[in-house]
């Protein structure tokens, strides 16, 4: 699927990778409960297999990128699989299964740990909010739900 980013999310994920060293695939803002961005939430998406290079020892990589975007950031690892990038967008809740369902509109319905049911959801939704956006963005999957 092709991905179009905005000229904001093009100069982030530039500095992104000027900072970390690390391949960023998307960037976004999270949103808040009315849907409007969240300017200090920023989302990345890595390449696979680049998280450790865009975290860096001991998270200092990671620490310094956020400091000159003046946002906390999270970080999402990229996946050629749709099952695996939506268990991905809901790290670090213990996934144990994801299964897309393709009748009239795609949906993935993801098995969580239930003592991880919180953290998959986030404070205020942002979290499973997150996962449905990137989800959307990068398979056209139109919901992403628990179960």
């Amino acid at each position: 699927m092709d991905l179009t980013l905005d000229d904001d999310a093009r100069q982030h994920l530039a500095l992104f990778e000027d900072v970390t060293g690390a391949d960023g695939i998307d960037c976004l803002f999270e949103d808040d409960t009315d849907g409007e961005p969240i300017d200090d939430r920023l989302i990345v998406v890595v390449s696979s297999g680049q998280m450790g290079e865009a975290i860096g020892p001991e998270g200092r990589t990671i620490q310094q990128y956020e400091e000159r975007v003046d946002a906390s950031v999270r970080l999402v690892e990229d996946a050629d699989d749709p099952e695996e990038f939506v268990a991905n967008t809901l790290a670090p809740a213990a996934v144990y299964n994801v299964t897309i369902s393709e009748n009239e509109d795609i949906v993935a319905y993801v098995e969580v740990a239930e003592d991880d049911r919180g953290v998959a959801i986030g404070t205020n939704g942002r979290t499973i909010e997150a996962a449905r956006r990137l989800a959307d963005r990068h398979f056209d999957i139109s919901d992403v739900q628990l179960i």
